[in-house]
Order: C-alpha cells, then sequence, then structure tokens
C-alpha cells in the first residue's frame, strides 16, 4: 500500500433524479446507459431543480503501488479473460454494446478489498456494513490520463455535526495493519465454500463475480457501488479452490510469523 489518508471530514451531496425498481445504475458502467424507460421521472415535465441533500461524514482512502497492480496484472490475464467474456453476456441480455464500460481487473481487486475491509470495519466502528459505502478510484494510464488505484471506504449522516470518528480512526497504521490482517484471513474460507471458491464468473449463470457471495463478500445495496459485481475473493487471497491469484499471497503467508503490522502491497 502505498499511501493512507485520514479523512476526518467529508462532505457528500446525494441529488435525487429519478426512481428505478430491480435494476438500479449502479448495475451499469455509466448512470447514461440506464434505459429511459426504466427509469421513473420525477415530474411529467423537465423540472428546473431536484431533490439535493449535504451529508458530512468521514472516510479511510487507500492509495495502492502502481508498481504492484502491474505486476499482479500480468499473473491474472486468464481470470481477466473470463470476467470479460462474463461482462459480454451480461451486457448482450440487456440490449447494450457488449465491449463497453468493462473495469478490467484492477477494479475487481480493489472493489474485492473494498468489500473485505468494509465488512471487517463494521465489526469494530460502530457502523453496521449498510451504513459504510465504497467509492473505486480504478483507471488504467493512456495519453490522456495517469493511472488511478485507490479506495475511499466512508460513512455519512444528515446531522449538522456529522458522524463520531469511529470509522477513521481505523486507518492508524497499527488497527489497520491488524484490520486488513483479519480481513484477508476472513476471505481465505467462507461458509458456502467449496461451492462459493468454485464459483465461476459466467458459468451456468449471467453472473459477474467469481468466489463471492453472502456469506463471504456482498454487501447492502446501500454500500456497493456496483450491485455487489465483480468480485473475486481469490484474487485477494489463496482459496481451496485458487492458489495462484492471490494479490497479498505472500503477505498473509508472511506476516504471522513476523510483524503484523507491516506494509500491504
Amino acid at each position: 500500500m502505498k499511501k493512507v489518508v485520514l479523512a476526518e471530514r467529508l462532505r457528500e451531496a446525494r441529488s435525487l433524479i429519478g426512481f428505478t425498481r430491480i435494476e438500479s445504475p449502479g448495475d451499469y458502467s455509466e448512470i447514461s446507459e440506464l434505459p429511459e424507460e426504466q427509469r421513473v421521472r420525477l415530474s411529467h415535465k423537465n423540472p428546473a431543480w431536484v431533490p439535493t441533500s449535504v451529508v458530512r461524514g468521514e472516510g479511510v482512502f487507500l492509495h495502492f503501488s502502481e508498481d504492484a497492480i502491474q505486476a499482479w496484472l500480468k499473473k491474472v490475464k486468464r481470470l481477466d479473460g473470463e470476467f470479460f467474456v462474463a461482462h459480454q453476456r451480461w451486457r448482450t441480455s440487456r440490449g447494450l454494446e457488449p465491449d463497453d464500460g468493462y473495469p478490467t481487473m484492477r477494479y475487481v481487486l480493489l472493489h474485492s478489498l473494498s468489500h473485505a475491509l468494509i465488512r471487517q470495519f463494521s465489526l469494530e466502528c460502530g457502523y453496521t456494513t449498510a451504513s459504510i459505502r465504497e467509492r473505486i478510484y480504478s483507471r488504467s494510464a493512456d495519453d490522456d490520463h495517469e493511472p488511478m488505484a485507490g479506495v475511499l471506504l466512508y460513512t455519512a449522516a444528515p446531522d449538522s455535526e456529522g458522524t463520531l470518528g469511529g470509522l477513521v480512526t481505523l486507518g492508524e497504521p497499527k488497527a489497520l495493519g491488524r484490520h486488513l490482517d483479519q480481513a484477508l484471513e476472513a476471505m481465505k474460507l467462507c461458509a458456502s465454500d467449496p461451492l462459493c471458491a468454485e464459483h465461476h464468473p459466467y458459468r451456468d449463470s449471467l453472473t459477474l463475480h467469481g468466489a463471492a457471495c453472502h456469506a463471504c463478500m456482498f454487501l447492502p445495496e446501500t454500500s456497493c457501488e456496483r450491485g455487489n459485481k465483480y468480485l473475486d475473493r481469490s484474487v485477494l487471497v489463496s482459496t481451496v479452490q485458487q492458489a495462484d491469484m492471490a494479490f497479498f499471497k505472500d503477505f498473509v503467508e508472511v506476516i504471522p510469523e513476523k510483524n503484523h503490522h507491516g506494509s500491504h502491497g
């Protein structure tokens, strides 16, 4: 891990532009892809304003080493291809351009770690998993943009005083090291194994996740920005089915014998 930023105070603006059922904007890569007929408008005419609320809170931002990400991406090309095929099938079934909007394995890694940490943080910070949100910053380098690899875990409340600091304290070095250890340890085994570990991104059903289920990785709808898609705990640690794609494989095996609070990734 390259950097940890403790956001003791943050502000989020939330605007209501319409209503949906069954499928949410989070199911799509861009909100503009949500079919117009699936969104109920706020009024018959185009509104001049929309209801907006400003909430205040706190969070922990994790910035990952680009060199470590690039080295890991070279090891997971097969899994990348499987996720891409699942992505194409899922979009085709919804009448969308199949090749657009693929978030890549970089996103799968960051998203999976985000879910693991949210589930772990909720055990100690005083907030439920439904109260902690994620924001994934994932982008490969191109001619116009620098690469991004970051995760923001935050909570916010409409109260004018915001939140009480229970989440941001978990980002301090000793606490974060301990929680990362425990989060990764919990990802090794799932109560639904071996079925969970054997789950394929697209085999037998139109799903968009690998080794992930409600028992180990899924979060409430209010927490996950992608509707529990693009998740796979085998990209984090070794599972009973897969052992050669774990980003934290060496870390998990070495830390118990040496130092619990060393550098990660």
